[in-house]
């Protein structure tokens, strides 16, 4: 019954910005993290936030730390990326998941999550 959804993705010049949303619904309860992944073509899908609602704790990746914000809405049951100063390399499709944190809560292997969105697509152009 669990469900994620995300939205908020676009096309935007590169230096601009854009907010996704994850909107989730069903028993969250005991998948307390929540990532988001990204994946262009030609490449692994890689996990660039991370968030354990349990302690509000994040973790980012490289390539995306001090650009990129994971935050929640607990009202609304969402989780929001908000992306700035975006470039080119940013372009791929972004994905939320979302498990059960264990003690490496902050590493975003794909596999360990069991749940996931559709996607949505952010393009950056130069």
């Amino acid at each position: 019954q669990v469900q994620l959804v995300e939205s908020g993705g676009g096309s935007v010049q590169a230096g601009g910005s854009l907010r996704l949303s994850c909107a989730s619904s069903g028993d969250m309860s005991k998948l307390n993290c929540i990532s988001w992944f990204r994946q262009s073509p030609g490449k692994q899908r890689e996990g660039v936030a991370v968030m354990d609602t349990g302690v509000d704790t994040t973790s980012y990746s490289d390539s995306v730390k001090g650009r990129f914000t994971i935050s929640r809405d607990a009202a609304k049951n969402t989780v929001n990326l908000q992306m700035n100063n975006l470039t080119p390399e940013d372009t791929a499709m972004y994905y939320c998941a979302a498990r059960s944190c264990g003690a490496s809560w902050s590493r975003m292997q794909p596999s360990w999550y069991s749940y996931w969105g559709q996607g949505t697509e952010v393009t950056v152009s130069s």
